[in-house]
């Protein structure tokens, strides 16, 4: 995401709230190392990486005035992305980060949760009905708006065919549809046990009405201009005149409100059709990569005489306003 938001000009700056991330792919503007080590943690207070980093943030919460301070030295001008921990105790009972974003949000930072699960858990029934609860538990912990995101889409195709079409797992809907496929799972008596619970839970998800979730394919730039301009629309944010960067595609989506596609289009490109879609743009980079080293073998080749006269007539009829007698 910092690489896109660089790319279409958005000044943006990643804080790392991952004390176990001690080798980050983007340049930190600040970084939760700086305040604690996950090391010295686990070796003064005898614990696992997973206790170690939410005492990491325990200790961020108990300083909190100071890490908000230096947060506020950024400046406000800056689009903030907090890089967090994958643990999932930290969003469903766990309260250090629900404090530490309260505290921004006090201060006016206008914040969103952007949730983001692997879409392989959408192949198995019981697997997705797990991380519905574990969605709507995250939200209820943090108490921000809060988008979900079925992520790595592109790879769904790798892992078989889906019982439903992918909007079925981004609406949320009739979770019933499921129960069959859950029982099938489930082949001892333990597991009718099992399956019953999932059941109940799924009813629990549908009562609460709260959980839906966008697509990303990071390969698709369609899919990126569409997560981030919901991401966007959550906090109020407006994008500036300069906010293009060069990129054609962002600068259509903006003219036409920022989304260019659906789930019905990522289904039709990375499900359904991914192998037509991908032999169709290799052979247009073929052909752009071979017009483009024609187009150099042109540029680099020699002028011959007659090319080299009329080059210069036609600079001295540009300069003179005049056409020459041929």
């Amino acid at each position: 995401m910092y690489q896109f938001l660089s790319a279409i000009g958005r000044k943006t700056s990643v804080i790392n709230l991952d004390p176990a991330n001690d080798r980050t792919n983007y340049p930190c503007a600040l970084d939760i190392r700086d305040f604690t080590k996950l090391e010295d943690i686990m070796e003064s207070m005898n614990l696992g990486p997973n206790g170690g980093i939410m005492q990491a943030l325990e200790e961020i919460e108990d300083s909190l005035d100071d890490f908000v301070d230096m947060v506020e030295s950024l400046g406000k001008s800056d689009y903030l992305i907090f890089d967090c921990p994958g643990q999932v105790e930290l969003f469903t009972h766990h309260s250090a980060l629900h404090k530490i974003f309260k505290k921004l949000e006090k201060l006016d930072y206008r914040l969103v949760v952007v949730h983001l699960i692997d879409a392989y858990y959408i192949t198995s029934p019981s697997q997705y009905i797990s991380i519905l609860l574990l969605a709507l538990r995250s939200m209820l912990q943090l108490d921000l708006p809060h988008i979900n995101v079925l992520s790595k889409v592109d790879l769904l195709k790798n892992y078989g065919d889906l019982e439903f079409n992918l909007d079925f797992y981004t609406e949320v809907q009739d979770l019933s549809f499921l129960f069959p496929l859950i029982e099938a799972e489930q082949k001892t008596v333990l597991g009718k046990r099992y399956a019953r619970l999932t059941e109940a839970i799924a009813d629990l998800v549908t009562d609460f009405g709260l959980v839906s979730f966008e697509v990303l394919a990071v390969e698709d730039k369609k899919s990126m201009i569409s997560l981030l301009t919901v991401i966007d629309k959550s906090i109020g944010y407006m994008f500036g005149s300069t906010e293009i960067g060069g990129d054609t595609v962002w600068a259509e989506a903006t003219r036409q409100g920022g989304y260019l596609g659906n789930v019905q289009d990522i289904q039709e490109r990375w499900i359904d059709y991914k192998e037509e879609y991908d032999k169709q743009e290799a052979k247009e980079m073929e052909e752009k990569f071979k017009k483009s080293q024609q187009q150099h073998e042109e540029e680099s080749r020699p002028l011959s005489q007659e090319e080299e006269w009329e080059m210069a007539v036609n600079e001295w009829e540009q300069k003179n306003n005049t056409k020459m007698p041929r």
